[in-house]
């Protein structure tokens, strides 16, 4: 069995996770900037008491030293005074002697005496004396010292050998000792300061798990403060989310009269006025839905007999006089024109409703546009506009409604025709590994920005005062984004003055899969060459979620939005 922590993939991952918990949770972010600048709190303060400590063991010890060397060597000079020597022997004796007296003044066992170079040495002197600790531990400074200081005192810190190769921290005093009839001697006194170097290591080691537990404590503690501070902010912020999905009735919890109680108080009162709002807003829309529907459903039946009425008078138009033929073809238009803006608005208000279904079915959408733009094609002769179909992939059945998706390429290319200015309209179909797509190109006048930043908006026209030729309602562009949002599609523009526009629907090649990207490009490839100083950059292909709009600036006048859905 393998662990997961032996996987390396959860290594390489484990920074980027760490990196996730600290963006998002303020309660990791407080509780490790309070332990890091406790931490170095406690670090500095630790350093500066062990340093003073240290300091203080070590001048307290020096202290002692001086006061005990200074003891033992008036004691041993008093007694030196005090002989009177002046054979070899005796002398020898008396420096034995007086270094037992040292000894037995001081609390260290480590002593030297070496005679002062440079004295007569005529008279034979006692030999130097020294403990096998201070051997090579004394330095030639502190004998230089020593040697030119005459009674006064000096010291040394040294590592005094403590066996296998081991020392010990000590100090070696020396000052002089003068010898009847045998002259100076440099008397040296080490004392091991082992037991300070150990009370110093506890010292360090108290203050080492003192910090240590007192940066652990203050965690627990900052960790249970910020947990009872951050836990409104989270039922505020869980509350809010469950506002934005729908749940208008859910409330926080009001507790006490502290600041978060004057929060949930305020959350609350904004929750009370939005839910209002909302339903009213809610009961609003229902009426004018219902409006809309029930007049367009009332409207169903005069219109159909205005209809039977107009087509009789219609058929015998030529037996009329001239005027009252031309007014029997107007009504015939006209009612026409009726009946398919009564048909719109009851699509736009089974959309509003929520009410409308796909009937998918596999449908090549090479053949779809084929037979599109045969039966546009005359309407585009009749403009001087020559209608091209370009499909260099796409011949696959795709499940969509088709009835739909007719009408959405019918109405893009029949808009095309209107505003192409006699000039070629080119209908384009391909495929990728995850969608299928068709635009729709012209090189008309063009739209500016904010035209294209209503193009979708329901009975808007980029130019009113212009003579259409098939009798739009204003709601076609409207209706096809609806169809492509249900389709989990995109429908897009882009369009600049002068230029001309192309409009793009993608759909996904397998329903309610995520489309990654169209296969063909928007703005067109040959936007640039079509009017270089009207059209600008070429924009970067962006879905936009829930049937939203995102305009993309460019330079010069060109225009570029989004309508879609990406699922």
């Amino acid at each position: 069995m393998r662990y997961r922590w032996m996987d390396g993939r959860w290594w390489r991952q484990l920074p980027s996770q760490l990196v996730g918990v600290w963006r998002r949770s303020l309660q990791v972010r407080t509780v490790a900037i309070t332990l890091l600048l406790t931490g170095i709190a406690i670090l500095v303060t630790g350093i500066y008491m062990a340093l003073s400590i240290s300091n203080d063991l070590y001048q307290s010890r020096l202290d002692q030293a001086l006061r005990d060397s200074s003891r033992a060597t008036t004691s041993a000079q008093s007694t030196l005074n005090a002989s009177d020597v002046s054979a070899s022997d005796s002398g020898k004796n008396l420096l034995n002697s007086t270094l037992q007296t040292v000894q037995g003044a001081t609390s260290s066992r480590l002593i030297a005496a070496y005679r002062v170079p440079g004295q007569d040495v005529s008279i034979p002197a006692p030999p130097d004396r020294a403990s096998p600790g201070l051997n090579g531990v004394i330095s030639d400074e502190l004998r230089q010292q020593v040697q030119n200081g005459g009674t006064k005192q000096f010291y040394q810190s040294v590592a005094l050998p403590a066996g296998n190769g081991t020392t010990d921290p000590g100090i070696v005093v020396g000052t002089q000792l003068t010898l009847p009839s045998f002259g100076h001697y440099e008397l040296y006194i080490g004392y091991n300061l082992r037991d300070s170097e150990n009370t110093l290591l506890f010292v360090q080691g108290t203050l080492l798990l003192a910090g240590f537990a007192l940066i652990l404590l203050i965690g627990a503690i900052t960790w249970v403060i910020v947990r009872f501070a951050v836990q409104p902010i989270r039922v505020a912020a869980e509350t809010s989310e469950r506002l934005a999905a729908g749940d208008l009735a859910v409330r926080i919890p009001e507790h006490g009269e502290d600041v978060f109680a004057s929060l949930a108080r305020s959350f609350n009162g904004m929750a009370d006025s939005l839910q209002s709002q909302i339903n009213q807003l809610a009961t609003l829309s229902q009426l004018q839905q219902r409006f809309v529907s029930d007049v367009s459903h009332e409207l169903r039946t005069p219109l159909t007999t205005i209809r039977l009425a107009g087509d009789v008078i219609y058929d015998q138009r030529e037996s009329f006089p001239p005027a009252t033929e031309r007014t029997a073809e107007l009504l015939h238009t006209q009612i026409e024109r009726f009946d398919r803006l009564l048909s719109d608005l009851l699509e736009i208000s089974r959309y509003d409703a929520g009410s409308v279904a796909l009937d998918p079915e596999p449908t090549n959408l090479v053949r779809l546009a084929d037979d599109v733009v045969d039966e546009l094609r005359t309407l585009a002769e009749q403009n001087g506009s020559e209608l091209r179909l370009d499909a260099p992939g796409g011949y696959f059945d795709v499940g969509m409604d088709p009835r739909r998706i007719r009408r959405v390429v019918r109405n893009l290319i029949g808009n095309a025709i209107e505003h192409g200015d006699g000039k070629p309209v080119v209908v384009t179909v391909d495929s990728n590994e995850s969608a299928v797509a068709l635009t729709v190109r012209d090189y008309g006048i063009g739209m500016s920005q904010q035209e294209v930043n209503h193009v979708f908006d329901r009975f808007w026209r980029a130019d009113p005062s212009r003579k259409r030729t098939i009798g739009g309602t204003g709601l076609g562009l409207a209706i096809s984004l609806e169809d492509a949002t249900l389709h989990s599609g995109w429908l897009q523009v882009w369009s600049a003055p002068g230029a001309g526009s192309c409009f793009r629907l993608t759909l996904p090649r397998v329903s309610g899969k995520e489309i990654a990207s169209s296969p063909l490009p928007l703005p067109p490839t040959d936007a640039g060459a079509t009017d270089a100083a009207a059209t600008g950059a070429a924009a970067t292909d962006a879905a936009v979620t829930d049937g939203g709009a995102r305009v993309h600036g460019h330079a010069a006048d060109e225009q570029f939005t989004d309508r879609g859905a990406r699922t």
